[in-house]
């Protein structure tokens, strides 16, 4: 099969190799493993590999949407602790939930543009630890207790504090509801139910697939991707830890919906899990290649940025990955596997009826014709975010990664990776497996 033509302006862009932490699962207190932890963890086993030193880099570009207190720029801070020293620069990228895939396309441009030979690109999300904020209300009590300059002028102040100044601002949930639309995530996973008839039993159907295909691919040991991690109690983490191998459609249909009660379709078990983890990846020029002999598993070919209305944002992926299949004139045929994040079982599946549905391409895509199905035995074949949890700056590295990682494990070539992303966007890329 031929290579695919390029969209980058320039030079080719290869991946080198990458590696990722398991992602663990939240479970209602901070997990043991910072942002920064998990990035440099995820960093130090992959430059481990590396016959170069963590300083030829020219950059390092990390994805993180909630970076924590002591994180500022996340990622100059990981490329300081990963040893690559204070003349490689590095900066911080944010694009929601695909933050991680924003950083590996910028690393791209770079590298085509002649402006970088070697980056180290990623994402991270410690979403456990997650900021809990105090409101404006406490926040101005505060200001004005700083303020009072005499003993009796700050118990005049302390006088008035209230407990409605202990409410607290959960930046998880805020930063998981569109302020635009006022919408959560999972509130515009219901518009998408709706609009598409998509039913409870298929969500479920949905979600107890990824969880199968988690367990398969930990049985069969396919996901090499993945760095054993320890904490500083000497415990170590070696999978995704929210794989459930024993879900049924019995036990999912038991739970109740979250985002529309009681009427709503969208369970936490067909939603993807909030969970910490990291991906880094290695780009190269095919000047550094040679320079250094490096292994190469894959290309980046092509890569989109889309639009879309914030309230049917996880329709976000077929708007960014027709585009790239206009240009590259391909058919779904043509691409072997697929990786579309399972923010929600609801939204993948109306991204797949979207694309078969004949007035949504011709007034939403402006295609002609319908593009087609993608066959369900080449989409997420070792699971996703519903089984292995969604870590929002981390998300789109890990696609791209895994989707190589498939391609390689299959003797195929193409594969597409693609997210939803809150704010009513969606992301994608193309990547080829090189041999040879």
């Amino acid at each position: 099969m031929a290579a695919t033509s390029s969209n980058l302006p320039g030079r080719p862009v290869y991946i080198v190799d990458g590696a990722r932490t398991p992602f663990l699962k939240a479970r209602g207190k901070p997990g043991h493993f910072p942002a920064a932890n998990l990035a440099v963890a995820a960093g130090r086993a992959l430059l481990a590999r590396m016959p170069f030193a963590p300083t030829a880099f020219d950059e390092v570009i990390i994805g993180c949407v909630m970076p924590g207190p002591d994180e500022a720029n996340i990622a100059r801070v990981v490329a300081l602790r990963l040893g690559c020293g204070k003349k490689v620069p590095a900066w911080t990228v944010q694009r929601n939930c695909a933050s991680g895939m924003q950083s590996l396309d910028n690393a791209a441009l770079d590298i085509a543009s002649g402006r970088a030979d070697l980056v180290l690109a990623g994402g991270v999300e410690s979403m456990s630890h997650a900021p809990v904020l105090f409101n404006e209300t406490m926040v101005t009590w505060l200001g004005a207790l700083n303020a009072a300059k005499t003993l009796p002028a700050k118990l005049r102040v302390i006088g008035k504090l209230r407990l409605g100044h202990f409410q607290p601002i959960i930046g998880l949930l805020r930063g998981l509801t569109d302020p635009v639309v006022g919408l959560s995530m999972g509130q515009t996973a219901e518009n998408l139910a709706q609009r598409f008839n998509i039913s409870r039993a298929e969500m479920d159907a949905f979600a107890m697939t990824s969880h199968q295909r988690l367990d398969r691919a930990q049985q069969n040991k396919w996901l090499d991707e993945i760095e054993v991690i320890y904490d500083t109690r000497g415990h170590f983490y070696e999978h995704d830890d929210g794989v459930r191998a024993d879900t049924t459609l019995e036990s999912l249909a038991k739970l109740k919906p979250v985002f529309d009660r009681p009427f709503g379709k969208v369970t936490a078990g067909n939603s993807a899990q909030v969970t910490d983890g990291a991906a880094l990846l290695v780009l190269a020029s095919e000047q550094a290649i040679e320079k250094y002999k490096l292994p190469v598993i894959g290309r980046i070919v092509d890569s989109q940025w889309a639009g879309l209305e914030p309230a049917q944002m996880g329709l976000g992926p077929v708007h960014a990955m027709t585009p790239i299949m206009q240009r590259q004139q391909m058919k779904i045929a043509d691409v072997d596997y697929w990786e579309i994040n399972e923010a929600f079982a609801t939204q993948v599946l109306a991204c797949l009826r979207a694309w078969q549905e004949p007035q949504y391409c011709k007034e939403e895509l402006a295609l002609a014709q319908p593009m087609g199905q993608i066959d369900p035995e080449r989409l997420n074949v070792d699971g996703g975010g519903v089984s292995l949890g969604h870590p929002v700056g981390a998300s789109g590295a890990r696609i791209v990664l895994h989707v190589l990682k498939v391609l390689e494990r299959n003797n195929a070539q193409r594969g597409m990776a693609s997210l939803c992303i809150g704010g009513g966007q969606g992301g994608a890329m193309l990547v080829e497996r090189v041999t040879g």
